[in-house]
């Protein structure tokens, strides 16, 4: 059972720590980075990603076989992620192995040495994630649309880089990058599990408490001057895949838990929304169509993506348009708005089911906000929405003006 209660710590060097308490077996761990691949240099375009890939090659006392096999001997998981503004690296394991989780990711973000011979290594097998993806369009075309949103903007590039660019990664640029970027103020700790907090109080000041202050003290260059555009691009595909969008609201506007919802009712994960009712369920257009919202430090972007035969392409995006129309235009009933939020609300609660996604959004929570909303506040804050208010965002967000569209076909 799950306690809406966040317990939290800052070690003297910054870190901060925050736990959840459970009652079950298994526990998650991780530690949230505050840097991505938008804080990388044009010469640096891959280097947050490679560096997620390369953390686990060996430290200075484990070479990368033990890095693995120390939380997987004991059959728990160890994995990382990056985003355009996050690194992440996590574990999963059984109860009785919080401290082994804990020394382990310390081990790896303090103390990797990044082998050359191991870095040579991965980048081959970056460069085959990057050909796969390359030859996925329904994957590439999100990266792309970002492009073309954030023109320019280091925000816009992909996160995986050009093979052009990590053949030229080395220890240098590894160390350099995390010299410029890991600051300890600018990282979080996110535990849930069974565990008394003081204990894991303990646990991460013996391995984490050490490493050297490191305060964040410049800003992200702010994306601006958006300007709407449209490209068509000819790929030898079965099919012609399309994605249309607006920028979007910032992680701190007012606005946003709105345009999460606008979101959801539009093309979020359930089956009853207003595009896959459209397209798929009504005229079988579409396999996959889906809108998305995310929320960045100084911008936002939102997008619609679905993939149709060639034939019904035009009228898929008319039928695309023509929701948005609905929505800018027609303030949802009192009942349509009603159900909008429970569905919204029970998939909220259902994702806490997940401890290990939990620990995830508890600990960006605090990595952005400093803070982390009780369930029930953030169900208040949706209950609260009114009709005005997203009808409000949709012609913001929705405006046909400020579309911007890219189309393979």
């Amino acid at each position: 059972m799950i306690s809406s209660d966040f317990l939290t710590y800052t070690l003297g060097n910054g870190i901060r720590l925050i736990h959840q308490q459970t009652n079950s077996p298994v526990a998650h761990l991780g530690v949230l980075i505050n840097t991505g691949s938008r804080d990388e240099a044009e010469d640096e375009h891959g280097l947050a990603h490679f560096i997620e890939h390369s953390v686990f090659k060996g430290t200075r006392k484990r070479r990368a076989f033990h890095v693995l096999s120390r939380i997987e001997d004991v059959g728990g998981e160890l994995n990382a992620y990056t985003t355009k503004e996050e690194t992440t690296l996590h574990s999963t394991f059984l109860r009785e192995d919080y401290e082994r989780a804990a020394e382990l990711l310390a081990d790896i973000l303090f103390e990797s040495v990044y082998p050359q011979k191991e870095i040579n290594r991965e980048k081959e097998v970056i460069a085959e994630e990057i050909n796969s993806y390359k030859d996925s369009p329904s994957d590439l075309i999100f990266d792309e649309f970002e492009e073309l949103v954030f023109d320019g903007h280091p925000i816009a590039r992909n996160i995986l880089g050009t093979s052009e660019n990590i053949n030229k990664f080395n220890r240098d640029s590894i160390l350099n990058f995390i010299g410029k970027n890991y600051h300890t103020d600018e990282m979080v700790i996110s535990s849930v599990g069974k565990l008394k907090f003081d204990r894991l109080i303990k646990y991460a000041e013996k391995h984490f408490g050490n490493a050297v202050t490191k305060l964040r003290t410049d800003c992200r260059k702010p994306f601006e001057n958006y300007i709407p555009s449209v490209r068509f691009e000819e790929k030898d595909t079965f099919q012609s895949h399309c994605m249309i969008g607006n920028i979007a609201y910032d992680v701190q506007h007012p606005k946003r838990i709105v345009m999460v919802l606008l979101n959801n009712i539009l093309g979020g994960p359930a089956m009853n929304s207003r595009l896959n009712l459209a397209l798929r369920e009504r005229r079988g257009m579409a396999y996959n169509i889906e809108s998305n919202y995310t929320a960045y430090t100084d911008t936002g972007l939102f997008n619609v993506y679905f993939g149709t035969d060639s034939e019904n392409f035009e009228k898929a995006l008319a039928l695309v348009k023509k929701e948005f129309k609905l929505l800018r235009d027609t303030k949802l009933g009192g009942l349509q708005l009603s159900k909008a939020k429970k569905q919204m609300i029970g998939q909220i609660a259902v994702s806490t089911e997940s401890h290990d996604d939990l620990m995830l959004a508890i600990g960006k929570s605090y990595l952005l906000y400093n803070r982390v909303d009780p369930l029930h506040e953030v169900f208040k804050k949706i209950e609260a929405i009114t009709d005005n208010e997203l009808l409000e965002v949709a012609n913001e967000i929705l405006d046909e003006n400020r579309l911007s569209t890219l189309v393979y076909r």
